[in-house]
């Protein structure tokens, strides 16, 4: 089957058998070159900027800051998610060995808003944990959070304006 058959068909197909991502026209493949073998491999500029500007060691977050990450995650993710299996438990406990009943629905959406802000304690985990390796911050880490918060949003910005 030739290219011109092959788009012929395509362009019979009906719009719903289409994927919207899908081009209407196939791109023309660029001819083929032969390639050269060469003797000896030369550093050009576009293969020494490729190379990141830092090693993996310095873009690695410090083991110390890790640590704190993880017990911020532990405590805000952790808490809520505890909650939520004991809410069930608890629930069942009360309709099998006593007379209480407790709507369905409530148990539902009490569980869905603890399990919700268990998810939400990792980002606040991460977020509110000092990232300088020399200060632990505060208990809640209110200010820590709104700091990392305006990093984060600022490289966002100059990620977005970058692929514009």
């Amino acid at each position: 089957m030739s290219a011109e058959e092959s788009e012929r068909d395509r362009e019979a197909l009906p719009q719903a058998n289409r994927l919207p991502f899908e081009p209407k026209t196939k791109r023309q493949k660029p001819p083929k070159v032969a390639s050269k073998p060469l003797a000896q491999p030369k550093t050009s500029e576009k293969q020494v900027s490729k190379q990141p500007p830092f090693s993996k060691e310095e873009m690695a977050i410090p083991q110390v800051v890790s640590q704190r990450m993880i017990r911020r995650v532990a405590g805000f993710c952790g808490i809520p998610t505890a909650l939520g299996i004991t809410t069930l438990v608890v629930s069942y406990l009360l309709a099998i060995y006593s007379e209480i009943q407790l709507p369905p629905i409530a148990v539902l959406l009490v569980n869905m808003g603890l399990f919700g802000l268990g998810v939400l304690g990792i980002t606040y985990g991460v977020l509110s944990a000092s990232w300088d390796e020399e200060r632990a911050g505060s208990l809640l880490g209110l200010g820590e959070f709104s700091t990392n918060w305006g990093r984060m949003v600022e490289v966002w910005r100059e990620t977005r304006q970058k692929n514009v």
